[in-house]
């Protein structure tokens, strides 16, 4: 009889603790399951991870120089075609001035990020100055930029005389850009990079084809230099 007791109570408090150990186990699940992402968090982190696993990518230091050397490069296109409006500039010459203003102020803002997603000084957009920053503090006159002669020279023109400066200035300016890409490509291992070749790549045929049609359009101004 006493045995038989015994049984049963051993029975009742092993029960008892399987279904504290049940309830404590589902609490503790409770507690730790995540909560739905109501504050756009997640996106920014699969933002963020993208950003990370782009700067893993391999680069150089060509890469590197060629992106800061480029945002100082196109800086003194926009300001030089920032001056056509005020300028007596003609409609034609105007419309192209715009579209190198809108197309370089949106890579610059391209170069400005791939430096900072791997950490590497990011130079402003700067003014007219006819020096450009070739890395490491280096200051320096990239290819074909304007020496401050050259830029005193169209800011002080106006009407037809600014067109036939900005345009032969302009191609001058281009082809510097164009042979910036061919150090680039160059360069022992350089251009590996997604962003750096994209980017290289738009950067030679975009502006060979404005050569050719900047060309074409200083051709076509009469020795007085008025479009036909």
């Amino acid at each position: 009889m006493r045995t038989t007791q015994t049984r049963s109570i051993t029975a009742a408090l092993t029960a008892a603790l399987a279904m504290a150990a049940c309830s404590t186990a589902s609490s503790g699940a409770m507690r730790t399951s995540p909560q739905p992402d109501t504050g756009g968090s997640g996106e920014r982190a699969a933002v963020e991870k993208a950003r990370a696993d782009s700067a893993r990518y391999p680069y150089t230091e060509a890469d590197v120089r060629f992106m800061t050397g480029m945002i100082g490069h196109h800086s003194q296109a926009i300001v030089m075609a920032g001056w056509a409006p005020g300028h007596g500039a003609s409609a034609s010459v105007r419309t192209l001035a715009e579209r190198i203003v809108n197309a370089q102020q949106d890579e610059i803002a391209t170069m400005q990020q791939w430096l900072r997603d791997r950490g590497r000084p990011v130079p402003k957009a700067a003014g007219a100055t006819s020096t450009a920053t070739h890395g490491a503090g280096h200051e320096m006159l990239m290819p074909g930029m304007l020496t401050d002669a050259q830029l005193k020279e169209l800011d002080q023109a106006a009407g037809a005389d600014f067109d036939r400066l900005f345009l032969t200035f302009m191609i001058q300016h281009h082809r510097g850009a164009v042979s910036m890409v061919k150090d680039l490509f160059g360069s022992y291992g350089a251009a590996q990079d997604e962003t750096v070749f994209k980017f290289a790549n738009d950067v030679n045929v975009d502006q060979s084809t404005e050569i050719a049609r900047m060309e074409r359009m200083l051709a076509g101004l009469t020795p007085e230099g008025h479009s036909p």
